[in-house]
């Protein structure tokens, strides 16, 4: 599997470990920089480009995953959503980490350099890899009803049980 790699300058020390952590277990590391300390850096200009290139791989049929890497992970995580057809999850837990692919299919993986120690952000980030898209109905027709809103922005239709019940019976 290759995972594409991109962070800020609070996330630098994590993605060199992680680029050595991830090599020695045999994935297949790009990095996306940025590739010296810089306090002024901007995230989304290495966290688009590592999402970019997970989206590319996958449109050419390659096995691919992203991880983007800030002091929170959350101007990381909101970046790379921003690469059409990426989903990203900020991942904050064990739990986090593996239910961001299990239920949502998250293609990259945000976590927070200043949030958590080494050990458990490598963790997060080695639980996020190895666990697979359950690919249960549920979770296949939710991720369906957000890819549908990103192609055409009508939103899904209300189930009965929320009818006339407050302002989200407007959008009928």
């Amino acid at each position: 599997m290759r995972v594409h790699l991109g962070c800020d300058h609070a996330g630098l020390d994590l993605k060199a470990h992680l680029t050595d952590r991830l090599t020695e277990l045999g994935y297949d590391v790009v990095d996306h920089g940025p590739f010296v300390y810089d306090a002024l850096d901007d995230y989304p200009v290495f966290c688009i480009r590592a999402a970019e290139g997970v989206r590319r791989d996958r449109d050419a049929g390659l096995d691919s995953l992203g991880v983007v890497i800030g002091g929170s992970g959350n101007g990381e995580q909101i970046a790379a959503n921003k690469v059409e057809g990426i989903r990203a999850a900020l991942a904050w837990s064990d739990e986090t980490a593996k239910l961001a692919r299990d239920h949502n299919d998250a293609q990259v993986v945000a976590v927070g350099g200043r949030m958590h120690s080494l050990e458990d952000m490598t963790r997060f980030v080695e639980l996020f890899l190895a666990e697979p898209f359950s690919e249960d109905e549920r979770h296949v027709r939710r991720i369906g009803q957000l890819t549908a809103y990103d192609a055409d922005g009508v939103r899904p239709p209300l189930p009965e049980s929320a009818r006339g019940l407050g302002p989200a019976d407007d959008q009928d």
